[in-house]
């Protein structure tokens, strides 16, 4: 392969392992972490092992060519072994049977390793063939039999891993049954390149040549199969925290327009801790809630229950659903508690509110915030309420008498 088919997938998976590894070092014996991880850190040094510049150095160091090469081939060959335990443990079973099963793949794939490495000794390989070693030596005694059981070792764990991953998404849900569909995916693509290698062996021993499809394509489609398989085995893990991260950011900027409101009465607005950019979003959220009921709480005296109940009636007459209509209410007697505060700026209302006096009930939770912001945006109801209020500044005002 050339450097950027290579490199790519190496890349991918060092960064889906990186997503891995704290599950591994929080707990190593679990069965269904270590194989994943042993997949995912054997693909991508077979990867990097197939790049130009390591496959040299690693000739070099070894002082035989195409070592690298055969390298690259038994490390492939152990992550078929990591698939297939990996699906042995996702499909269930007894910790017996699991044991069972896992030697035995370990020692079948581990006697096809040793069958490609004594082949090789065997064989005759002196010509570095780094991008064409399946059909330059298609026909050579014993490299021949090394070309084949190593393709036929792969497509058969290929084959299984695509057959367990699809019987597997059939029974979950969500971001794991996603990443296993995408895992199928690329293990597609990955069994195409193999077809492609396989055709342009074959065609070799009948005095053709194809060896485009062993050169030329196959490299791209293992490149692209890996790459896409690295995104299905990080998506369970990924997918959860990029969904909570991007609802945290949606509720942020949605509770803008209330938050925009309720600053100027906020009494802690200039003490305000400010947040970065880099501030997480659930983070900043808690933070913009907690400045929202700050403001909340300077209003509590001049919030109206007859605003409210008004509001909500015309919203429900308009066509609002319960939450909806609840959610308008509480924008407009926001908006009206607002310009009552504004007619009353030396506080008589705030300071004559019995302790006893009870304010009206107001957002149960932060997702009734985000709906009261929205209100306050879309609402005909509290524009109509904030028209009134702006061409009456005194009212929305509680009478109460003053002490």
């Amino acid at each position: 392969m050339d450097g950027s088919l290579s490199y790519l997938p190496a890349a991918a998976m060092a960064g889906a392992l990186a997503l891995r590894l704290p599950a591994l070092l929080r707990d190593w014996r679990d069965p269904l972490v270590r194989p994943v991880c042993a997949l995912i850190a054997l693909s991508g040094a077979a990867f990097l092992c197939s790049a130009p510049t390591a496959a040299a150095a690693v000739d070099r160091l070894t002082g035989t060519a195409n070592a690298s090469a055969v390298l690259a081939s038994c490390l492939l060959n152990a992550c078929g072994a990591a698939c297939l335990v990996l699906l042995a443990h996702w499909r269930g079973g007894t910790p017996r049977a699991l044991r069972r099963t896992t030697r035995r793949l370990v020692l079948g794939h581990g006697a096809v390793i040793t069958g490609i490495v004594v082949l090789f000794l065997l064989g005759d390989a002196p010509a570095e063939g780094p991008r064409d070693l399946d059909t330059y030596y298609a026909t050579a005694p014993y490299l021949r039999e090394m070309i084949v059981l190593h393709l036929v070792a792969l497509a058969v764990a290929v084959v299984a891993m695509i057959h367990l991953c699809r019987r597997w998404a059939r029974r979950v849900r969500g971001w794991l049954r996603a990443g296993l569909t995408v895992v199928v995916v690329g293990h597609v693509c990955v069994l195409a390149s193999l077809a492609a290698r396989s055709a342009a062996v074959a065609a070799r021993w009948y005095g053709g040549d194809l060896d485009a499809l062993s050169s030329c394509a196959a490299p791209v489609l293992a490149s692209v199969g890996a790459q896409v398989s690295a995104v299905g085995f990080a998506l369970p893990l990924a997918g959860p925290r990029l969904a909570d991260g991007w609802a945290a950011r949606s509720a942020y900027h949605r509770l803008g327009p209330l938050w925009r409101e309720l600053r100027p009465v906020s009494a802690h607005r200039d003490r305000a801790v400010r947040m970065s950019w880099w501030t997480p979003a659930g983070l900043r959220v808690v933070h913009r809630e907690a400045q929202i009921h700050d403001g909340m709480l300077a209003l509590y005296p001049y919030f109206d229950a007859g605003v409210r109940a008004a509001a909500r009636a015309a919203a429900l007459a308009a066509g609002s659903g319960a939450d909806r209509a609840r959610a308008e209410a509480d924008a407009a007697m926001v908006v009206a508690a607002l310009r009552a505060r504004t007619a009353d700026p030396e506080g008589r209302v705030a300071g004559s509110a019995e302790a006893a006096d009870a304010p009206p009930g107001l957002a149960d939770g932060p997702r009734d915030l985000v709906r009261i912001s929205l209100a306050l945006r879309r609402s005909p109801v509290v524009a109509a309420v904030r028209g009134r209020s702006a061409a009456r500044p005194g009212s929305g005002v509680p009478e109460r008498a003053p002490r």
